[in-house]
């Protein structure tokens, strides 16, 4: 009876241990694509860095996400930019590129990959220099020239002295006053002569009659 527990417990132990040998056996996805990463520097669009990365054994695209720095030094050393890190590129599966742009000029590129393995790549990157994109506001209408008024080019010509038309004089509505007052006095005086006349020969008459 012990034999067949003993026995029975080895075989079990030993079913285990067949089993953890083969788990182990089967290799993880890392370590069938290789234990480094290929990594391709292609060059930069509008300024940003753009790489390829593959697993290095085989050149399959990493499913993984990639955990990487990119630094960029000016070939003078007067400049340097990053670290900055890689994000996959839409519609691809081996393109990763940075989402900041280096400024125009030549730059030594270095990318250094710690996940899912180890990788290192570099390269000159030239970025040139672009010329700024033109307003799409429309330019403005020309405007319309301004006709200058008459009165500040053409010369004002000088005017005609008019003729001064004399006021009437009052010379002759005095004359025709004084030929009335003239007439009214002649008229007056004959009219008093005549009264005085004759009242002087009523008088007259009178001394006459007495006398008789």
């Amino acid at each position: 009876m012990r034999t067949r527990h003993v026995f029975s417990a080895l075989t079990g132990l030993g079913f285990l241990f067949l089993f953890l040998v083969r788990a182990l056996a089967v290799p993880t996805p890392a370590q069938a694509h290789g234990d480094t990463v290929k990594v391709v520097v292609t060059g930069q669009r509008e300024g940003r860095v753009t790489t390829e990365i593959t697993w290095e054994n085989d050149g399959d695209a990493i499913e993984e996400a990639v955990a990487a720095t990119v630094n960029a030094a000016s070939i003078d050393g007067s400049r340097s930019m990053g670290p900055w890190r890689l994000v996959r590129d839409a519609g691809t599966r081996t393109g990763w590129s940075t989402a900041e742009a280096l400024p125009p000029g030549t730059w030594k590129v270095t990318v250094d990959v710690g996940f899912p393995s180890l990788g290192h790549g570099e390269r000159e990157v030239a970025v040139p220099v672009t010329d700024p994109v033109p307003s799409a506001a429309p330019s403005a209408a020309p405007s319309a020239p301004t006709v200058p008024s008459a009165s500040a080019t053409t010369p004002v010509a000088p005017s005609a002295a008019q003729p001064q038309i004399p006021a009437p004089s009052a010379s002759p509505a005095d004359g025709k006053g004084g030929q009335d007052r003239t007439v009214w006095w002649t008229t007056a005086g004959v009219a008093v002569i005549a009264l005085a006349g004759a009242a002087a020969g009523v008088l007259l008459r009178r001394a006459r009659a007495r006398r008789r």
